[in-house]
């Protein structure tokens, strides 16, 4: 299934310049939907690791189904003060802002083998704000799983030396 067909682009959104691309309509096809987290899981094959995270909000949408085929666990990372117990936090420019993200500090163990999974790379700094909590907390991050690649915005220099693996390429 060209799975880049059943993604709709949005112009100026959400900023004048910026095209957006809308996984909704990929998402309401359930074949469609099943494709994307089949062809994202195929990435993986024959890679060890613990657990999976995934980014608010829709690394959850990729990371869960992703985590549960595989029988993994699957850790959130979110926004900033929507995490409960005590965080690591770290600040991160975004193609068009700055956001800061959270994990729970008791998330991940010393030692486990990481794969990080979101919809989208675009600049990359989600990606590596990410990566880096994983390291600070003594964990290693063996992938970096996207659906889609946005190529003109160099994600991958951001994420250099990693394991980057995506579907659908803009």
């Amino acid at each position: 299934m060209d799975l880049k067909s059943k993604i709709r682009s949005i112009a100026d959104f959400p900023e004048k310049g910026i095209i957006f691309r809308d996984i909704t309509t990929l998402l309401k096809e359930a074949e469609g939907m099943h494709q994307a987290i089949e062809q994202m899981e195929q990435k993986l094959e024959g890679l060890e690791y613990d657990i999976v995270l995934g980014p608010e909000s829709r690394g959850f949408l990729f990371g869960m189904p992703i985590a549960y085929n595989q029988k993994k666990g699957f850790v959130p990372v979110r926004k900033k003060g929507k995490l409960p117990a005590k965080t690591l936090s770290k600040e991160y420019a975004l193609e068009y802002g700055v956001a800061t993200i959270e994990i729970h500090q008791d998330a991940i163990e010393k030692g486990q083998k990481v794969v990080i999974v979101d919809d989208l790379l675009a600049t990359g700094g989600t990606a590596k704000a990410i990566v880096e909590m994983v390291e600070e907390m003594g964990a290693e991050v063996v992938a970096l799983d996207f659906l889609i690649e946005l190529e003109e915005l160099q994600g991958r220099k951001t994420l250099q030396g990693y394991r980057v693996e995506s579907v659908v390429k803009y």
